[in-house]
């Protein structure tokens, strides 16, 4: 009898996804391949907020801030472009971008209160609520 490798199975729970997006309406079609070279963290969690970098056409997630708590500033030239839908690990960083929905934006990974007016006049869309 012989082992088979069958490779490391890498497995996470939901989580807050079914609560961060509350509706889906519509999002860019086909998803988006995130660059996240420049991100921190392991995950890329429902709700983040995603970016477009105009001058590279490639897709981000917002970056944080420098203790990872918070959403750090809007790159130049960079646009608000939605929210990712569903929790996606940075090893395969293949997401679908909500642009039309409901986000209860109190069950979102990181606070929305530096950029919320920002996002929402960008994307106007995005309706944030909570219970």
């Amino acid at each position: 009898m012989s082992v088979v490798d069958v490779g490391t199975i890498e497995s996470f729970g939901f989580g807050n996804d079914p609560i961060v997006i509350r509706k889906y309406i519509a999002g860019i079609k086909g998803g988006k391949v995130l660059d996240v070279s420049n991100f921190k963290d392991e995950y890329v969690r429902a709700g983040h907020v995603i970016i477009h970098d105009t001058e590279n056409d490639t897709y981000k997630p917002m970056p944080l801030n420098s203790a990872g708590n918070a959403y750090d500033t809007l790159p130049s030239n960079h646009e608000y472009v939605g929210v990712c839908v569903s929790t996606k690990s940075v090893k395969e960083p293949f997401v679908s971008i909500m642009h039309t929905g409901v986000v209860n934006d109190m069950a979102s990974p990181y606070p929305l209160d530096t950029i919320k007016t920002a996002l929402k006049a960008a994307v106007p869309t995005l309706v944030f609520e909570h219970d």
